[in-house]
């Protein structure tokens, strides 16, 4: 019998979030953006339930070539763009749009001989300071760009740093707004918290592309502010296993490396086949939410490499069967239809649902649900 861990990803969850984001997003056309290996889903696993967008936004050309293969013949976007000249090769073969942050990118398009122009983003750097042109250069790389006979058509983009926060997006767009005016082609700018956050009825800010991420894969991008439920997203990957094991724990007694948790009277503990080495946070620790049968208690102790400590008080009827335990959800929906926010668990172990998604191990099973 193989371990029992496992993770299913939800095609309907993501037809789900998709179309809440396309209904957030005004007239705007969507990217489903599947970087990182779709968000550690597996590109492969969540093409069905995202084809509906308009396009797909990934950093990788191996990525890219993946997406090609499962039969995409709409627009691809490099959000990075490219990294060498020879990758303008592949991107005129597999008809990629790239982005454009740098003058080095511009310079490789210059030197690159092609019988078919490319589509470019240019990316402006209005606040995040990480990739992109000033405001104040924005325009001289425009018009290098737009010289050049390997240059089709220019988009723009930009990234917000606080779409998720209190300080908002309202100065980055006035800042792009202001250095892109009277400029022709077509404008991305809202991510998955600018999109969900703006009022309705302000094209302006969703523009022409929105760039759906984390909401795709039932993450909240606001949270604790607002809860995936707030947004009406659904849980995309569940990662699940089962008891293999249980201690009747008195007081005094402790679990775990270094004897993190202490019991202060009669405990049930469970033994969970799941560690850090499938991908399960090993800083979180005693109080991280489980759901065991489908009752929501807690993590006790600290995380080993393939194994972890589950409070069972809260359901004694929980326990050990011939061949297998009581069913433990780590993240997303249980067989009793009980659902247990990747957010949740990300907050408990103060990180983020993104890494949790992003770090799913290898040697944990993957199967896809329609």
């Amino acid at each position: 019998m193989p371990r029992p861990i496992h993770a299913c990803i939800h095609t309907p969850a993501l037809q789900h979030n998709l179309a809440r984001a396309r209904a957030a997003a005004a007239d705007a056309k969507v990217w489903a953006v599947v970087k990182a290996n779709a968000y550690g889903h597996g590109i492969e696993h969540v093409f069905e339930g995202l084809r509906g967008a308009d396009g797909f936004a990934l950093l990788d050309l191996s990525e890219a070539q993946r997406v090609r293969q499962l039969g995409w013949r709409g627009p691809i976007l490099l959000l990075e763009g490219v990294f060498e000249p020879r990758d303008l090769e592949l991107c005129s073969r597999l008809s990629l749009w790239h982005t454009i942050h740098c003058d080095e990118q511009i310079d490789m398009l210059a030197a690159h001989k092609t019988q078919v122009a490319h589509r470019v983003f240019l990316k402006m750097n209005t606040g995040m300071n990480r990739l992109g042109f000033t405001p104040q250069r924005f325009r001289s790389a425009w018009a290098r760009l737009n010289a050049l006979p390997q240059v089709d058509e220019i988009s723009f983009m930009t990234h917000f740093s606080d779409a998720d926060g209190a300080r908002g997006i309202a100065h980055q767009v006035a800042a792009f707004n202001a250095a892109a005016q009277d400029l022709p082609g077509e404008r991305s700018l809202c991510n998955s918290a600018a999109t969900l956050r703006q009022r309705p009825g302000t094209p302006a800010v969703y523009a022409d592309w929105v760039r759906a991420g984390i909401a795709l894969y039932g993450s909240a991008p606001d949270h604790p502010e607002h809860t995936a439920a707030h947004w009406g997203l659904q849980p995309t990957m569940t990662l699940a296993t089962r008891l293999i094991g249980t201690q009747q724990l008195q007081a005094g007694d402790t679990v775990g490396y270094g004897s993190c948790f202490t019991a202060d009277g009669p405990t049930l503990v469970g033994i969970a086949a799941c560690g850090y080495a499938d991908g399960y946070p090993r800083h979180a620790g005693t109080g991280a939410p489980v759901l065991v049968d489908g009752v929501r208690t807690r993590l006790l102790g600290r995380v080993s490499m393939d194994m972890l400590a589950v409070d069972l008080n809260p359901v004694l009827a929980a326990g050990l069967q011939p061949g297998w335990g009581s069913e433990v959800t780590l993240w997303g929906r249980s067989s009793t239809g009980a659902v247990l926010p990747i957010d949740d668990v990300a907050h408990a172990a103060g990180t983020v649902g993104y890494e949790l998604m992003c770090a799913l191990a290898p040697r944990v099973p993957v199967a896809v649900a329609d």
